[in-house]
């Protein structure tokens, strides 16, 4: 702005003086223009940003430009592209007047906790975990009931409905049935929910040789690692949007859930998808 006021006949030395900059600063920054970071990837980097409706981070779209555009990059170098871009991606922010509260004391059916928060896998069909999560939507609600691969990170089954209610477990164990390969016998983890204490869930369960594992009551933590797939799910789908029918939002989940298993690539998983993972693990 200074050498822009300077060329347009203003005199030099009181630009300097209103703007605070030393001759010597003004002089060097003259002759060492600032150096723009990897303008050839700008194109590429708003494409992988706008796959979805919030956007995604800088590692995220690093690991798509190594994997499926064979370029070289750094972490840094992205970020420093999507700042002079202005892309952003969107980040719930914690809310300092909300606390989690629940019931301490023990209540229905007792089922161990196999994990004790350990949520890694080696291998995809050994731990999943499942919760149900809520979305308001123009009308009233939307409930979405997913089934996770915590080797895969693959999102294997999944019911979206506008009722939390048995029916909607059912189909969601209906559809994981279709997808449960021969021999497996997975571990499958879940809070205290009314659902996951029923008869006939429990029994549904024994049917399909999938052991039960439950958190604690009243530890959230206990089953984080779904949470942080409904975290991350948020950020990128549903904050700051409006949905004007229950349809439109289904039908958008619906395809963001399949960007998430294809897509969507995971650092813990070097890189690739989950879908990718999981077709390696099948080969290996």
């Amino acid at each position: 702005m200074v050498s822009a006021l300077a060329g347009l006949g203003h005199p030099l030395r009181c630009l300097l003086k209103a703007s605070g900059l030393a001759r010597s600063t003004y002089y060097y920054l003259l002759s060492h223009p600032a150096h723009v970071t990897r303008p050839d990837i700008e194109s590429t980097v708003a494409g992988i940003f706008r796959r979805t409706p919030n956007g995604c981070g800088h590692r995220q779209i690093r690991m798509c430009l190594v994997h499926e555009f064979g370029m070289r990059v750094s972490h840094k170098s992205v970020l420093k592209v999507m700042r002079r871009m202005n892309l952003e991606c969107r980040i719930r922010r914690p809310n300092p007047y909300r606390r989690y509260s629940s019931y301490k004391g023990d209540t229905g059916v007792k089922v161990p906790n196999l994990l004790e928060r350990d949520f890694t896998a080696d291998r995809p069909w050994a731990k999943l975990g499942t919760d149900v999560t809520e979305f308001k939507i123009t009308g009233g609600k939307a409930y979405l009931a997913p089934i996770y691969d915590m080797g895969s990170k693959e999102i294997i089954a999944w019911d979206i409905s506008r009722h939390p209610d048995l029916a909607q477990q059912q189909r969601l164990l209906a559809m994981l049935e279709t997808r449960l390969p021969a021999g497996a016998d997975p571990i499958l983890h879940s809070d205290m929910g009314w659902q996951y204490q029923h008869d006939w869930w429990r029994s549904r369960l024994t049917e399909l040789n999938i052991r039960q594992s439950m958190s604690r009551k009243g530890n959230c933590i206990d089953n984080a690692a779904t949470e942080q797939v409904f975290g991350h799910l948020k950020d990128e789908f549903y904050t700051g949007r409006e949905f004007s029918s229950y349809e439109e939002f289904k039908a958008g989940l619906d395809a963001y859930i399949m960007h998430w298993n294809t897509k969507r690539r995971q650092k813990r998983l070097e890189g690739h998808t989950p879908e990718e993972f999981r077709n390696m693990s099948l080969t290996a």
